[in-house]
């Protein structure tokens, strides 16, 4: 943990070190509960809009009432970015059911409990992005939507954890996952995009994949760039036939992908990646600066 991090738990704002939630919290307990990661830069949040409509949606698909309104968030984020020591940095809002007895039941519990954290980040250990990250192919598939809707962002990520220790086991920086049908679906927290003859292409949501910001961003920047772009199922033989691939993400912005499973992707000679990682921060800058 950070020293610097701060939290905003119970309106007040303290280190994180000294936050702390029940031992009978629900999300503790049982992962009972939803999160959103943001970014700020400049000391204003990218794509806030965004994040809150999606923190609402997820709360409303496992019947959770926030216990603030968004305008309440929204300034308890603007406080928490003026007393963080940088202003740039990532910050984690996480809502749970609450403390109540033990048992699943969500009627045990009272209130939901709301904090956010505002730390720095660093979510890839690589040397440099800019070289690329090698990418494994994981055995764990994603989670069908039919047993748990991928929309919702919740903080059960043990599906996605197992994906991420096979990564791990096999010196990889990142897990990408297939759902059951073999199609292509994301990674473990993070969304994938492939460039063939000149198309950006990415996994259609059907596939079982979460909608992600920063996804949505980069298919606009795309589309104003004049860029061919596809949300489509994916195979495994769209990735080998791939000239360019890249990981997108609220925490990752941006990262390219140097390597799928045991093939090295070969540089093009004129790469669509480097061209959307610059308007990206464009984006950033135009939104937050």
């Amino acid at each position: 943990m950070n020293a610097k991090a701060l939290c905003w738990i119970n309106q007040v704002i303290k280190p994180a070190a000294e936050a702390t939630v029940s031992v009978f919290d629900h999300g503790l307990l049982y992962g009972d509960g939803i999160f959103e990661g943001l970014r700020f830069y400049h000391g204003r949040t990218f794509m806030l809009e965004a994040h809150l409509e999606r923190l609402e949606l997820s709360a409303r698909a496992i019947a959770l009432e926030l216990p603030y309104s968004v305008a309440h968030i929204t300034v308890a984020i603007e406080q928490l970015i003026e007393q963080f020591d940088s202003d740039t940095g990532y910050l984690r809002l996480v809502v749970t059911r609450g403390e109540g007895s033990l048992g699943i039941d969500p009627r045990k519990c009272a209130r939901p409990a709301l904090f956010i954290i505002a730390d720095e980040l660093s979510v890839m250990d690589i040397d440099d992005n800019s070289q690329g990250i090698k990418l494994h192919i994981a055995q764990t598939r994603r989670l069908p939507a039919q047993c748990l809707d991928p929309q919702i962002k919740s903080l059960n990520y043990l599906n996605n954890i197992l994906a991420r220790i096979e990564a791990n086991r096999a010196g990889m920086d990142e897990a990408l996952m297939l759902n059951l049908d073999g199609y292509v679906s994301e990674g473990s927290v993070d969304n994938i995009f492939i460039v063939s003859d000149g198309v950006l292409r990415t996994p259609r949501l059907g596939d079982g994949l979460l909608a992600g910001v920063t996804r949505a961003v980069i298919i606009d920047l795309a589309r104003q760039a004049g860029i061919p772009c596809e949300e489509t199922s994916l195979t495994l033989q769209d990735l080998a036939q791939a000239e360019e691939c890249f990981l997108t993400g609220t925490g990752a912005e941006l990262v390219p992908v140097k390597q799928i499973g045991e093939r090295v992707l070969a540089a093009p000679d004129i790469a669509l990646t480097p061209l959307l990682m610059q308007r990206f921060r464009a984006r950033i800058d135009e939104y937050c600066g």
